[in-house]
């Protein structure tokens, strides 16, 4: 019984170890995807000093993946899963739509840059929008990669007994007492 005890600790040093691992890694994710959303922010400006409608909204989808970084980096923090939902959800619109951004511009620079209005020659704002969509691509890739470790952050949130919901730390997530409070047509 009491080499259980001794496994059984190690085996939550190993999942704390592991936690601080995928926790650091998802701040420094995080940080790269603030750097690489504001420098689209500005190659975007670099087109045309004030933005059309298309380039408009390209600066507002950078402005939502900011928005995703800080609420990541404030569910952390918090460790509440109000932050955890808005950091989610922001993450993977954000995701869909700079994947989206980035192929469209690598498929059609030139529409796309007609778009934006641009006052920059056109084989130099070719240049400087296929800047913005390779950065986007690398937008897309870490932000999938920020959604998963946030998925392992939350599941080593739930096994340590972290979780909001979860107050008797043994990883259960619901006791049966607390059946007590649902109405007879959902107790099974």
């Amino acid at each position: 019984m009491g080499l259980y005890v001794i496994n059984n600790n190690n085996n939550n040093n190993d999942t704390t170890r592991k936690h601080v691992h995928v926790h650091n890694l998802f701040i420094l994710c995080n940080y790269i995807l603030l750097g690489a959303a504001s420098s689209c922010i500005f190659l975007t400006l670099s087109l045309r000093l004030f933005p059309s409608l298309c380039g408009g909204f390209l600066i507002l989808l950078h402005v939502f993946t900011i928005l995703g970084a800080v609420s990541g980096c404030a569910a952390v923090s918090n460790g509440t899963n109000r932050w955890y939902s808005a950091h989610m959800v922001l993450n993977v619109l954000t995701a869909i739509f700079q994947g989206s951004v980035s192929v469209l511009i690598f498929t059609n620079t030139s529409i796309f840059l007609s778009k934006l209005d641009s006052y920059v020659r056109e084989e130099d704002g070719g240049v400087i929008l296929k800047l913005g969509g390779g950065v986007g691509g690398v937008i897309f890739f870490l932000e999938w990669v920020v959604l998963t470790l946030a998925f392992f952050l939350k599941y080593y949130d739930i096994v340590e007994g972290n979780n909001n919901n979860n107050n008797n730390g043994n990883g259960k997530v619901q006791q049966d007492g607390d059946f007590k409070d649902w109405s007879l047509a959902f107790k099974v």
